[in-house]
């Protein structure tokens, strides 16, 4: 009877403290709320305009230009991502070149930059978009504001401003 009262206290034990693990979903843990979301429910991944009380024709304009930024992006970022893994590869390398390093990440840089003068342009249409009002309100708000705690937006250690998609 004691062996039987010591295997079913086991097993209680051991299912009651594996609940939890089996209760969080792999997304879940640092916060799955609305403020968390980058996307809306229509799949704008524009943070913040939500709250601007768009008209429908302001919210076609600006899903048609976004969805055109996207696409218009997307040959850059898959440039980047290329160099960035050739970038990769020379590091790996016994003896690395310095030359090849230097050209390879002048080139990243040079794909950088045009993702931010795209992001740019891309910012200024949306503009034209809104009204002073909703401007205003924007500019309280903040487009960019980033989600988290801390000064970087909740990213910690050397990684968040160092050398990027490098490494």
């Amino acid at each position: 009877m004691k062996k039987l009262t010591l295997i079913l206290t086991a097993i209680g034990l051991s299912i009651l403290l594996s609940v939890p693990v089996f209760a969080v979903s792999p997304r879940e843990g640092k916060g799955t709320g609305d403020r968390y979301k980058k996307t809306d429910d229509r799949g704008s991944t524009l943070r913040g305009l939500n709250r601007l009380n768009l008209s429908a024709e302001q919210k076609a304009k600006i899903e048609a230009l976004n969805l055109a930024h996207q696409q218009d992006i997307r040959p850059i970022r898959e440039k980047m991502a290329d160099k960035s893994v050739e970038l990769r590869r020379l590091w790996l390398q016994t003896d690395p070149a310095r030359n090849k390093i230097s050209a390879k990440q002048k080139e990243v840089r040079t794909l950088r930059d045009q993702l931010e003068d795209k992001k740019t342009a891309y910012r200024f249409e949306i503009n034209k978009v809104l009204t002073p009002e909703q401007k205003e309100k924007l500019a309280a708000y903040g487009l960019d504001r980033k989600t988290g705690y801390g000064p970087r937006g909740g990213k910690r250690g050397k990684g968040a401003s160092g050398p990027g998609m490098c490494f």
